[in-house]
C-alpha cells in the first residue's frame, strides 16, 4: 500500500473528515434556519439560496466517492438523449441493491448540475437527522410516514409545492421502497405470485402508488423519466466504509430516457414526454411493473456480459466538490488545531481526558453514520409490510 492510500485507511483522518462535515453542517442548518424570514417576502430567493446551501453539505458525502476514493462512474445512455441532462426537471428511478447507490445517484446530479435541488421521496424518520436531514426540510423533500393512507394527501400536496421551483432538479425515486435483500426478495416475490404478476430475479416489486402520484403531481413539469439501474464491475461490494477508506469502486450506470414500455428493452429509441406515461393509477402501476420487468432484464444482460446496450460515456468531473470541502477544512481545521495545542499545552489532566471523552463519543458516532447505510442494519420495512400483505 502507498502512502496516500496508508493515510486514507486511518481513523484519524476520517474523524477530521467527519469533523469536517458535521461542524459545517451545523452551520449551514444553522443559516437555513434564518433564511425563514425570507419565506412570506420572497419564496423564489428562499428556494435559490437553500440550493446553494444544501450543495455544501451533499457535494462533501460526493467529493468523498469522486476525489477521496477515486471512483469510476461511467454512464451508458443514448448520446442524444446525453446533452438534455440537467437542462430539464425529470423523475429519475433507480434500483436499490447497494449500500452507496443513494452516493452514485448524487454524483449523477453533480455531474449535470442539478445536486443543490435533487429531490427524493424519503422516509419521515429522516427529516429530524440533523444536518442531512434539516438540509431536506429546507429543500422542501418530500417525507412519508409509509402509510399510504395517511401519506397520499401530504405527498400530493408536497409534490404540488414543487410545480413552481425555480431550479432545474431532478426527482430520484427508489420505488421498490426499501434496499434488496435475499430475505426481503424471497418475500416479495411470493406477493408477486399471490398477484399473479412476472417474478422478478434482481429487484423487488416497486410500490407503484408513490410513483403514480409523483406522476400526476409533477405532470407539465417534469419533461421526461429517466430509468437508471447501476452495477459495480467485477462483483464488487460498494461499501461506505470502503469509500471512506479510499477504496476505489468503478461503477456503471445505465440510464434511458423512457420510451414507450410496449418497445422491446434493447431499443433505445426516441425520447417522449412525461405526459405520455399513463396518468391513471392502474395503467401506472402497469407500467412501472412491466418497466421494472426490463430493468431485471438489463441486469441479467450484465451480468453476462459486463455491459450495457447503450454508449458509455464519462461524464467531466467538475472541482467544485473539492473546492467546496477545501474550503471548509481550512476554515474549521485551524480553529480545532489551535484548540489542541492549547490543550496539550496547559497540561490539565481533566481537560486531557474530557478531549479524550470526545475524540471516543466522534468514533462513535462516525460509526453511526456509516451504520445507518449498511444492508444487514437497513430497514425492515420490505420484510414487515409484505408479510402484512399476505394476511
Amino acid at each position: 500500500m502507498d502512502i496516500v492510500g496508508f493515510l486514507k485507511s486511518q481513523f484519524i483522518c476520517h474523524l477530521l473528515i467527519c469533523y469536517i462535515f458535521i461542524v459545517s453542517g451545523l452551520i449551514i442548518n444553522f443559516i437555513q434556519l434564518f433564511t425563514l424570514i425570507l419565506w412570506p417576502i420572497n419564496k423564489q430567493l428562499f428556494r435559490r439560496i437553500n440550493c446553494r446551501l444544501a450543495y455544501c453539505i451533499s457535494s462533501q458525502m460526493v467529493m468523498l466517492l469522486e476525489w477521496w476514493s477515486g471512483t469510476d462512474c461511467t454512464l451508458y445512455t443514448d448520446p442524444e438523449s446525453y446533452h438534455k441532462y440537467g437542462k430539464e426537471n425529470a423523475i429519475v428511478i433507480l434500483n436499490h441493491n447497494f449500500e452507496i447507490d443513494f452516493l452514485c445517484g448524487w454524483n449523477f446530479c453533480e455531474r449535470f448540475g442539478v445536486l443543490g435541488s435533487s429531490k427524493v421521496l424519503a422516509k419521515k424518520e429522516l427529516s429530524y437527522m440533523p444536518i442531512i436531514g434539516w438540509m431536506w426540510y429546507f429543500l422542501e423533500i418530500v417525507f412519508c410516514k409509509r402509510k399510504w393512507e395517511e401519506d397520499r394527501k401530504t405527498v400530493a400536496q408536497k409534490l404540488l409545492n414543487l410545480r413552481d421551483y425555480p431550479e432545474n432538479f431532478w426527482f430520484l425515486i427508489h420505488c421498490e421502497g426499501t434496499r434488496f435483500t435475499e430475505q426481503k426478495h424471497q418475500i416479495s416475490m411470493q406477493v408477486a405470485e399471490a398477484k399473479g404478476l412476472p417474478k422478478l430475479k434482481y429487484h423487488l416489486l416497486p410500490r407503484t402508488k408513490g410513483f403514480a402520484v409523483t406522476v400526476q403531481c409533477l405532470r407539465n413539469v417534469v419533461s421526461a423519466v429517466y430509468d437508471s439501474t447501476l452495477n459495480f464491475r467485477n462483483n464488487e461490494n460498494p461499501t461506505l466504509l470502503g469509500v471512506l477508506n479510499g477504496k476505489k469502486y468503478h461503477a456503471d450506470l445505465y440510464v434511458r430516457q423512457v420510451i414507450h414500455i410496449s418497445i422491446p428493452f434493447w431499443h433505445t429509441g426516441v425520447r417522449i414526454p412525461l405526459e405520455e406515461v399513463p396518468e391513471d393509477e392502474q395503467e401506472c402501476s402497469n407500467w412501472l411493473h412491466k418497466l421494472y420487468q426490463e430493468k431485471d432484464a438489463f441486469q441479467e444482460e450484465y451480468y453476462q456480459t459486463g455491459t450495457y446496450p447503450a454508449v458509455p460515456i464519462v461524464p467531466p468531473r467538475r472541482p467544485w466538490t473539492l473546492l467546496n470541502w477545501l474550503f471548509w477544512a481550512l476554515l474549521l481545521l485551524y480553529p480545532l488545531f489551535k484548540l489542541l495545542i492549547n490543550m496539550i499545552n496547559s497540561g490539565s489532566s481533566l481537560t486531557l481526558a474530557s478531549f479524550a471523552f470526545v475524540i471516543v463519543m466522534a468514533s462513535v458516532g462516525v460509526r453511526w453514520m456509516i451504520g445507518v447505510t449498511e444492508i444487514n442494519k437497513g430497514s425492515t420495512y420490505g420484510n414487515n409490510d409484505n408479510k402484512q400483505k399476505q394476511k
